[in-house]
């Protein structure tokens, strides 16, 4: 299983209309690929600026290659995000999961 971490900061005063499309368009998206195994939606706020991390789990690089494009560590955006994020960072991080039997 490989894991997926995207990031993004948003001004604070566009954060929750930020979160809210994350949870009612992204989180959607991602779920509905067959492959995923499961997208949460993580935040944090410093100073002025709300973190968002995009944290998906897939069920190996072909399925993140079918939801995303090549390369498979290019970010994927959607067409709001250029509203809210303050940069567009170019890249996700990816990482194998180690199950416990």
């Amino acid at each position: 299983m490989i894991a997926r971490r995207w990031h993004g900061i948003v001004p604070k005063a566009k954060a929750d209309p930020y979160r809210k499309l994350m949870l009612d368009i992204a989180i959607p998206d991602y779920r509905s690929v067959p492959g995923n195994r499961g997208a949460w939606c993580l935040h944090r706020e410093e100073g002025e600026v709300m973190h968002f991390e995009m944290l998906t789990f897939w069920d190996d690089l072909a399925v993140i290659e079918a939801f995303a494009g090549t390369p498979v560590d290019k970010a994927k955006y959607y067409d709001f995000d250029a509203d809210f994020l303050i940069e567009m960072e170019p890249h996700v991080l990816h990482f194998e999961v180690s199950e416990t039997p």
